[in-house]
């Protein structure tokens, strides 16, 4: 049987690929779909920015101080990385749990405690007597933190739709990585007044929460099933292939990243230049993941969520091949440009794609997991890099030549998985 063009006035035509429902209509617009640009006036965006805008002064903020609280606690430097890299790993156990509860109870409930606790806990750290209370009340932090990450995108995912769904997820992104950027600086001018005086800056986050309690409305989303019930039917909306597949992009997109642009490279360049430089190396890919996701809106115009993993992937490649192959200052940025770009593109692009394919009763446990995932990724992307590197002497800039093969192979991966399928899928319904 054959359909006309005129048929399609009438008759849907309906398939799925990767677990996504998706409708073939000879209508692509509507006058009610909603635009790319972000609604800055809207409370849920300020609200969503701002709470995104702390998350940063978790590591960031207090990363140039780790030798300072080293000589106040009389500490060794493996000590003084916990308060790192404990924040993360609390998070990857305990992020399911935090999107379970917010799926149950709300997700502004969970958002203004999550606030309240960042701030308290962060504010009590610069009166801590002893170093071992201070890492109990940074991992208690580590989970606030967990919670901000994940209410913030979930609210995202259940208020807005389509492309100006990627716009807000891309300015959530570009400010995280704005903010990412700055707060290095303003930890390490703090930490020379006193050294507890950049936790004194965590304390911004309550009157935040404040705002959101009285400003933010509830998004509404259905929420069914107890207990069990309720897992069970979690567990299978979330655990499917698409999203396995997504959250395993988030996983690389991290890993790479931190075992690439913060461990490698800084380490690389260190026998050339002077810390400064190499922290405007940094920057410069920052700014370009920054410039990029600000506008996911507009390129969710003319790209499909697929094609814009492939082609964030295919930066990946070509950046870290340029890291590789980089003689000199100049070579590196414009590498590491290439890279931010592919960072810029990835990360809205997995939010987006994954609340596509969640329904809102589940979304904030779909988040958690892409959180764990994304903790996942930044912890042990530099454990391996400098394990690699150091213990079994691969050498940082051979690493750097083997992230550019395992992100041209990502890219081919995501274009068989995603753009390939979705083409012979039209093609086959066209058919039809």
């Amino acid at each position: 049987m054959s359909l006309s063009i005129n048929d399609y006035t009438s008759v849907s035509c309906f398939y799925t690929f990767m677990d996504h429902t998706i409708e073939v209509s000879p209508q692509e617009t509507s006058i009610d779909e909603p635009t790319e640009t972000v609604p800055w006036r809207s409370r849920t965006v300020q609200i969503v920015l701002i709470s995104t805008a702390l998350a940063p002064l978790g590591v960031p903020l207090i990363s140039p101080a780790l030798p300072v609280f080293r000589n106040v606690f009389e500490i060794t430097d493996a000590q003084a990385s916990l308060l790192v890299s404990t924040y993360f790993l609390v998070g990857i156990v305990l992020s399911p749990f935090i999107g379970i509860l917010a799926d149950r109870i709300g997700r502004k409930r969970v958002l203004v405690a999550g606030l309240l606790a960042f701030g308290i806990l962060g504010g009590a750290m610069a009166i801590a007597p002893t170093f071992e209370i201070l890492l109990v009340l940074r991992i208690a932090q580590g989970t606030a933190a967990a919670a901000i990450f994940i209410t913030t995108v979930t609210i995202v995912g259940d208020v807005f739709d389509g492309v100006q769904r990627n716009a807000v997820l891309g300015a959530n992104i570009a400010v995280l990585s704005a903010t990412a950027a700055l707060f290095p600086v303003l930890g390490g001018a703090l930490a020379g007044i006193a050294w507890n005086a950049p936790f004194l800056m965590y304390l911004v986050a309550i009157p935040v929460a404040v705002f959101a309690q009285v400003a933010l409305d509830e998004p509404h989303h259905a929420s069914n099933g107890q207990g069990i019930t309720y897992l069970a039917d979690a567990a299978r909306s979330i655990v499917t292939p698409s999203l396995l597949a997504l959250f395993a992009v988030a996983f690389i997109t991290e890993f790479l990243l931190f075992g690439v642009i913060f461990t490698a490279i800084p380490f690389v360049l260190a026998a050339t230049l002077t810390p400064i430089l190499i922290g405007v190396v940094i920057l410069v890919s920052e700014a370009a993941s920054m410039v990029v996701a600000a506008s996911s809106g507009r390129l969710a115009r003319y790209f499909s969520n697929e094609w814009l993993i492939v082609i964030g992937f295919a930066c990946y490649a070509v950046g870290f091949a340029g890291t590789w192959a980089s003689s000199g200052l100049i070579d590196t940025m414009a590498a590491v440009v290439v890279i931010g770009v592919g960072v810029g593109l990835l990360m809205p692009v997995v939010d987006a794609a994954v609340s596509d394919r969640v329904s809102t009763e589940y979304m904030a446990g779909a988040m958690s997991l892409r959180n764990s995932t994304t903790f996942l990724g930044r912890t042990t992307g530099p454990i391996v890099f400098a394990g690699l590197a150091i213990s079994f002497g691969f050498g940082y800039e051979s690493l750097l030549l083997a992230s550019s093969l395992i992100a041209f192979l990502a890219t081919g991966v995501a274009m068989v998985a995603g753009p390939v399928r979705l083409a012979r899928v039209k093609a086959y319904y066209s058919s039809v």
